[in-house]
């Protein structure tokens, strides 16, 4: 799981600092369940992420919410008057 959550982090952040366009992100990780680990990304943003499943033509970009949406359980935002939080749900395996 932590490869996994380490490359959900990675998409998200890569996605915050390309399309929020702000130098200041914050990254959260909380545990909603005993089963679940969510990591999220939070930005000033207010524009949506969109899950393209489109090629782009351009090679090793517009995938990154792909890969997210493969490696988690489910994944969302939440909007905030000033921004927003994108996150990923990994299940814990185990215990």
């Amino acid at each position: 799981m932590a490869e996994d959550a380490g490359t959900v982090v990675s998409e998200l952040v890569a996605n915050s600092i390309e399309h929020a366009g702000w130098g200041a992100i914050r990254v959260v990780v909380g545990r909603p369940t005993a089963n679940m680990v969510r990591l999220g990304v939070v930005d000033r943003s207010k524009v949506l992420p969109i899950l393209r499943t489109e090629f782009t033509g351009v090679p090793l970009r517009g995938r990154g919410l792909v890969i997210v949406d493969r490696l988690t359980a489910r994944w969302g935002t939440e909007l905030y008057p000033w921004g927003k939080q994108v996150w990923g749900e990994l299940w814990v395996e185990g215990r």
